[in-house]
């Protein structure tokens, strides 16, 4: 059977993608999409219409089955408004594609995918890293923390069908 499953990491300037065969097994980074630069501290940054067209497109490019989108929970385990923003994305991607749409908890994963990616590059001479390798590197991040998502739920798939 082919297709695949995504992992979705949703964030105000950019969504990481990763991708996994339908069995399963191993989640690997796929993409970052890269939203408009927000222009004020209240402005969100990317359109969420445009946002989920790029996922569609995405998602259909790769005969995508099912999504598996991140739920940013507080520590305590709260929803606050980034985690309504990754619903409200996830019923958005639902409608666009009739496939399945599952949320994750992803509490950590960015922390976890820094340390999977290393220290961010310095810039030239050692200095400060310029905004082109901070972008390079914050959008590596995304696209791992969705991998990490992703392999979250693989492994709790397999664990329930193994009875643990």
């Amino acid at each position: 059977m082919s297709g695949a499953i995504l992992g979705i990491d949703v964030g105000r300037r950019r969504i990481g993608v990763a991708i996994a065969d339908l069995d399963g097994l191993a989640a690997r980074p796929l993409e970052t999409i890269t939203l408009a630069r927000p222009r004020s501290s209240d402005d969100s940054g990317g359109d969420p219409v445009r946002a989920i067209a790029a996922v569609v497109e995405l998602a259909r490019r790769h005969d995508a089955r099912e999504l598996v989108v991140g739920l940013p929970l507080d520590m305590s385990g709260a929803e606050g408004e980034m985690a309504l923003g990754a619903r409200t994305f996830a019923d958005g991607l639902r409608a666009a594609l009739g496939v399945p749409v599952s949320l994750r908890d992803e509490r950590l994963s960015s922390s976890i995918a820094e340390s999977r990616v290393g220290a961010m590059p310095r810039g030239r001479s050692g200095g400060a890293p310029s905004r082109t390798q901070r972008d390079r590197y914050r959008a590596r991040v995304d696209r791992e923390a969705a991998a990490i998502i992703l392999q979250d739920e693989l492994d709790a798939r397999r664990a329930r069908a193994a009875g643990r």
